[in-house]
């Protein structure tokens, strides 16, 4: 979780909050969710209307250094999304997710390296949730997603690892989902940044829906030693001030138009 830059392009655990200029209008509750791995929203998005993730700064004030950190970036460096589109190496891109109900027992995490920063449970866990890079998930990030539908609760792991019907994590965090929360001053979370990982993923229902209603989350290769909100922590030693810090949130310009192609079913 302190780590600058790992191999390849990922930093672990910026994100920043890229909005489209649409009007976002929240549909349906948890209770609508589906249930099961990549499980359907049913137009459920994540927190509430004025949350960070889901407001609109299509009309928000420019940064005075705005295009000092866009070229520290690299302004023609490029867009590599992650949606988790095929394999890699055999194992599967992207982070998953999974959704279950109160009839899924809770167990403890045991936590290894963010004790004094982590949510210590117990959490809906099931012992074959996905792990990011699955079905070999390695030694990577190896976060795992769980949406509890019937509480709205959000249940987050750093490098999770099952251990029987038990699990371990480095680190943990459990979001409300009904309301505006963030970290505490300095926390971290399953994301280097102290946000939660799920609201900025790009789904399949909502891309076969034909809208992202909310921001996405990216990363680039080095951040700054700082944070804005909604972040909460940082990973770096650089204090360049051009140096992007976590949470910084970024707009595609208003031309920017996206197509897919094709959409096949999973």
């Amino acid at each position: 979780m302190a780590m600058e830059t790992v191999r390849g392009f990922i930093l672990v655990g910026l994100s920043c909050l890229a909005f489209a200029s649409e009007g976002f209008a929240q549909n349906g509750t948890c209770a609508g969710i589906s249930l099961g791995p990549g499980a359907n929203l049913n137009g459920y998005r994540p927190f509430p209307s004025d949350n960070a993730w889901n407001t609109d700064i299509s009309a928000a004030p420019v940064d005075p250094n705005s295009a000092n950190i866009i070229s520290f970036i690299g302004a023609t460096a490029p867009l590599h999304p992650d949606f988790g589109a095929g394999l890699y190496l055999g194992n599967t891109i992207g982070i998953p997710y999974g959704v279950e109900d109160a009839t899924q027992p809770k167990v403890p995490v045991k936590i290894v390296a963010y004790k004094n920063e982590s949510d210590p449970g117990p959490m809906p866990l099931p012992p074959n949730a996905l792990i990011e890079g699955y079905p070999n998930p390695g030694d990577g990030d190896r976060h795992v997603l769980v949406l509890d539908k019937d509480g709205c609760w959000l249940y987050e792991l750093d490098r999770g690892f099952p251990k029987g019907s038990l699990w371990k994590a480095d680190s943990t965090a459990i979001w409300d989902m009904t309301i505006n929360e963030q970290r505490p001053y300095t926390w971290t979370s399953a994301d280097a940044a102290g946000l939660p990982i799920f609201p900025g993923l790009v789904r399949y229902d909502e891309v076969a829906d034909g809208a992202i209603n909310h921001a996405i989350r990216g990363t680039v290769p080095v951040t700054r030693q700082a944070f804005t909100p909604p972040a909460s922590h940082w990973a770096s030693s650089v204090t360049d001030p051009n140096a992007p810090p976590m949470g910084l949130r970024m707009r595609l310009k208003a031309s920017f138009t996206f197509r897919a192609s094709r959409l096949t079913t999973r």
